[in-house]
């Protein structure tokens, strides 16, 4: 069996009794077992040295009793000297393996968190739109920090400890029965002192551990709601900052609660083992020193047995120990094993090919679109719920077809949650149909690669997100590459170029979360900006001026027309004015397209869109001007 797995099966050996409780340790132990392959190497060469320096543990008892063996005998002095330097040389390899084993064990420990955190986050990035509507960002930050680093401390501090002590313990009871069995055996009867509290204690705080994660995500994702921009807007405006406050004392202080019982539970057990070997000290003082004075065993033997006591019992209340930190580890572990297992419903397929060049066209066939249920996307401990919500949404879209030809404008109107945003995100495959196909340039959009689908197509949203970055970061996150000569030119063409060249820092300006530092109007440009630097051939804009004043509207119109010459564009809009000059217009309503043409035929038709068009420029002539 090679030295990792024997290392693993120690590890389950360590934790039976609590496997009882816990059905899914030995798979998660197989896993954490391929998670830590990639690092065998250093493992391997990890456990020796753990295991070289738990049997030099022993030597020391072992020599201490060979000095009094000899000063009772009356000498020779030089015997002493050689033995004290041999116990000398003994510390000092100790020390300098001990440096090494943390050394190891640091690389070992950082190595895996760095895995860790990387798995996590690429898989998150995998995860379909529905992920991210569902789940609360605090959670899922709390899985990729503190789930992360508590796993991590099963390899860096509690593995080693477990193979060492097992060594250890192994090799003391060896020595210890060759100096004295009876003497041994009378020690070792205390042993279920440590093992019957250790399985009850590591299922308690194991317990104890989850709810205190499960309160830390909820106190973290209230901490990001409430901390963003908008959300302190909403608190200050709407929210009652003293229940708030309550809140989150609440949660804090149960967390304090738990975090007091867990430290008091594992001190109080600790502190029992610790007596229960104090006794078994006395009791080896006791009955060696009779046998000593009857002659039965050597002075230097009853020496060496009390040392070997504390090098026997020192590893079993740390092997005690180690099942609590192991089932915490577990914990952890599955908590972030949990999110693994969450499939992508949206992935590349292996055969999957680039988008064809030229001119884009689109096509909708036969559609119908169904949001996913909630089991199928999420989890409930990242939605802070007990149980998923696994009833069939209604559909969406129903039957939606329709054509896009190369260079033109296909406008969607229609009342608000009529499906318009959900056909701009089955193009831009942020879904998958439910039934039917999306194709561009007569490819279904599933059959395409996902960078190639990124370069494909470009979207402008209603909120116009940026990061919390810098004005070029922000442009240059579909074109890295892209040099500063084009980024001022995109903003040029975005009119922001003055704006941007008056900033004391130009390009390297700070947008603030969100890009809060900046207006509407000005945010909108700077996505419109990032557009014109990826130069998609598809362009979808979703209600790209429905939240801007007449002045910024204007301003934006105008970039957009730079953004859309000369492309394919997906226009969806809720002020008609935007749409009329595009060549079709589709209404869209309860998720099927209801009517199709132009501005002028569909007012001439005066049906659906005749009567939004009505609605919308209704005015009244008492109205006040303001």
């Amino acid at each position: 069996m090679s030295m990792d797995m024997t290392a693993w099966t120690s590890l389950h050996h360590a934790m039976h009794g609590q496997h009882r409780r816990h059905p899914l340790s030995r798979d998660t132990l197989r896993r954490i077992a391929r998670f830590a392959h990639p690092h065998r190497r250093l493992l391997t060469g990890f456990l020796l040295l753990s295991v070289i320096t738990a049997s030099l543990a022993v030597v020391t008892p072992v020599l201490a009793g060979r000095v009094v063996d000899t000063i009772t005998a009356g000498g020779p002095a030089s015997a002493v000297a050689w033995v004290a330097l041999t116990i000398a040389a003994v510390a000092l390899a100790e020390a300098g393996l001990g440096l090494l084993t943390r050394w190891q064990s640091a690389r070992l420990g950082e190595g895996l968190i760095l895995d860790l955190r990387t798995a996590v986050f690429d898989h998150v990035q995998r995860m379909p739109l529905a992920f991210f509507t569902r789940t609360r960002t605090g959670a899922l930050v709390s899985r990729l920090n503190n789930d992360v680093i508590g796993a991590q401390r099963a390899f860096s501090d509690t593995l080693s400890g477990v193979v060492g002590n097992l060594v250890t313990l192994a090799l003391t009871l060896v020595v210890m029965l060759g100096i004295s069995w009876r003497i041994t055996l009378l020690a070792v009867l205390l042993l279920p002192v440590f093992v019957l509290p250790a399985q009850r204690m590591g299922t308690r705080l194991a317990r104890l551990r989850r709810e205190a994660a499960a309160h830390d995500a909820a106190m973290g994702t209230q901490m990001t709601e409430r901390f963003s921009a908008p959300g302190a807007t909403l608190v200050k405006l709407f929210g009652r900052p003293h229940q708030e406050s309550e809140e989150f004392a609440r949660r804090a202080d149960r967390v304090r609660d738990i975090g007091v019982r867990s430290a008091m539970v594992q001190h109080v057990f600790l502190t029992a083992l610790t007596l229960v070997s104090a006794l078994a000290l006395a009791l080896v003082y006791g009955v060696g020193g009779v046998a000593a004075l009857t002659g039965q065993l050597e002075p230097g033997a009853v020496v060496a047995l009390a040392m070997l006591l504390t090098r026997l019992y020192a590893p079993l209340t740390a092997l005690a120990s180690a099942r609590i930190e192991i089932s915490t580890a577990i914990v952890a572990f599955e908590r972030v094993f949990e999110i693994l297992d969450l499939v992508p419903l949206i992935r590349q397929r292996p055969d999957a090919r680039d988008t064809p060049p030229g001119p884009v066209a689109v096509e909708f066939d036969s559609v119908d679109f169904t949001y996913p249920t909630a089991d199928r996307v999420s989890l409930a401990s990242l939605e802070d719920v007990a149980t998923l919500d696994t009833r069939e949404n209604q559909p969406v879209l129903r039957s939606v077809s329709f054509r896009i030809e190369p260079g033109t404008t296909v406008a969607l109107v229609g009342s608000s949650g009529a499906g318009k945003s959900t056909i701009a995100h089955l193009l831009s495959r942020l879904h998958d149909v439910t039934a039917g196909a999306v194709r561009i340039n007569d490819v279904d959009v599933r059959d395409l690669t996902s960078a190639s689908l990124r370069d494909t197509v470009g979207m402008v949203t209603q909120d116009g997100h940026l990061f919390h970055d810098t004005i070029r970061a922000n442009l240059t996150l579909p074109r890295p590459s892209a040099t500063d000569a084009e980024v001022w030119d995109a903003l040029r063409r975005a009119r922001l170029a003055d704006l941007v060249a008056d900033l004391p820092d130009g390009l390297d300006t700070v947008v603030g979360e969100r890009g809060y530092r900046f207006s509407g109007g000005e945010r909108q440009r700077l996505t419109i900006a990032r557009l014109l630097l990826a130069a998609p051939r598809l362009v979808i804009l979703d209600e790209a001026t429905a939240a801007l004043d007449a002045t910024s509207e204007a301003a934006v119109q105008d970039a957009l027309a730079e953004a859309t010459t000369g492309r394919t564009c997906l226009v969806i809009a809720h002020r008609l004015s935007t749409v009329r000059a595009a060549d079709t217009i589709l209404v869209v309503e309860e998720g099927r397209i209801v009517e199709r043409g132009t501005h002028d035929a569909l007012l001439t038709a005066g049906g659906r869109y005749a009567e939004l068009h009505r609605t919308q420029y209704a005015t009244s002539p008492t109205a006040p001007v303001t």
